[in-house]
């Protein structure tokens, strides 16, 4: 059954990175976020009558689970999208780790309630991605057409105004548009210049797992904008590059801006749109439990008032140092959120985020050592309004 849905205060978070064991705190940061609800899916939650999949993990175990499974795990949360009745829609992403260990994990959006009074999260359904057209232009793993993890690597996601969504991979690095039941729209759209190594068009000039991890849309619904997570080959290293699509004309517009990184060991997990010229971005280490370090929700703005050829960042909540005064979910007056992968971000009102871990079943135990984290949603409350378009907070 699905539960009532009852929201904190806050919800989303902006990081931008900052070099480790920094300061945490600037002359224009935003202040400490409050904790205002938790609530957790448990990391063993399939997909009902679903397909096997972790085949290709051969029965090794991992925080005590063993796979194969006999169905598909709801894990990996890449990207997250606000409903209008409360509910929430979440990318997994390829699922194991690595194209070789994910042909067997079917993509999918999945449509979850967190219900934030008892702390736990309904799975209410969802849709699996495919190609029933034959618009992707290379080979798939499944001849029935069904995408899987050794495909794509879809990190991201917004929903356009035909009800449908727009998806970030890393793969291609890709755009691609499916409609609502999950089926593809058109061809993959390649970032003209930029190969992953999974990309067959070229040789490689970004590193594996660096493509769209971001995917923010403009409050007109005009413009699409990825942000890469890694550097691109002879570009400064630690700079991200954000692109500009044109939804109308399908293609980008050549307009870019840079991100830059704290260190260019960080990396960034979301970008969401604020304004038509501000964004939340996540950014975060590769650490977990009592060693991570930078795990942050920045304000970045790309009118670059400094002229430093950056967007300007302004810390809005450290996600390691979040007040809990009320110990919601349980936990102490300061809660961290310490996961590898934090990679959603999405606002439910002006001055409230909503921020999920991407759990990378079954490898991640960033909560407790040695026990498979769950996929944790947690609303925070910003120290100040973000000012955001009207539009954002529909």
């Amino acid at each position: 059954m699905r539960r009532p849905l009852v929201l904190g205060a806050a919800l989303l978070v902006a990081v931008a990175g900052v070099v480790p064991g920094a300061s945490a705190s600037g002359p224009h940061d935003f202040g400490r976020a409050t904790l205002t609800g938790f609530a957790s899916l448990p990391a063993e939650t399939f997909v009902p009558g679903s397909e096997p999949s972790g085949a290709a993990l051969g029965g090794t175990p991992s925080n005590g689970i063993v796979p194969p499974f006999a169905d598909q795990p709801v894990q990996g949360f890449s990207g997250v999208v606000r409903n209008d009745d409360g509910t929430f829609e979440v990318l997994s992403d390829n699922g194991y780790g690595s194209r070789a260990t994910s042909a067997d994990f079917l993509l999918r959006i999945h449509r979850i309630a967190p219900d934030f009074a008892s702390g736990g999260v309904d799975v209410l359904g969802g849709v699996t991605l495919t190609d029933p057209r034959g618009l992707v232009p290379f080979p798939l793993t499944r001849p029935d057409r069904v995408l899987t993890g050794a495909d794509f690597d879809v990190e991201s996601i917004t929903r356009v105004a035909d009800g449908g969504y727009w998806l970030g991979d890393e793969f291609g690095p890709y755009l691609l548009h499916v409609d609502r039941a999950g089926r593809l729209l058109a061809a993959p759209v390649p970032l003209p210049g930029v190969f992953a190594p999974e990309n067959p068009a070229g040789p490689p000039n970004l590193g594996g797992s660096k493509g769209f991890e971001g995917l923010a849309q403009s409050p007109d619904g005009r413009f699409l904008y990825p942000l890469l997570e890694g550097t691109v080959t002879g570009d400064v290293p630690g700079t991200l590059r954000l692109s500009e699509f044109d939804l109308a004309r399908g293609a980008y517009t050549g307009q870019g801006h840079r991100y830059r990184l704290g260190s260019p060991d960080l990396a960034i997990g979301d970008l969401v749109a604020v304004d038509r010229d501000r964004f939340l971005v996540l950014e975060r280490d590769g650490a977990q439990g009592a060693d991570a370090l930078v795990k942050r929700i920045y304000l970045a703005d790309r009118r670059d008032r400094d002229r430093d050829g950056y967007l300007d960042k302004t810390l809005v909540a450290d996600l390691l140092d979040i007040a809990n005064p009320r110990r919601v979910g349980g936990f102490g007056e300061t809660f961290r959120f310490p996961f590898t992968t934090i990679e959603d971000v999405v606002v439910l009102d002006d001055s409230t985020l909503g921020v999920l871990n991407d759990n990378n079943f079954p490898f991640s135990s960033g909560r407790t050592p040695g026990e498979a984290d769950d996929n944790e949603f947690i609303t925070i409350r910003l120290a100040e309004r973000l000012h955001a378009d009207p539009r954002v907070l529909r």
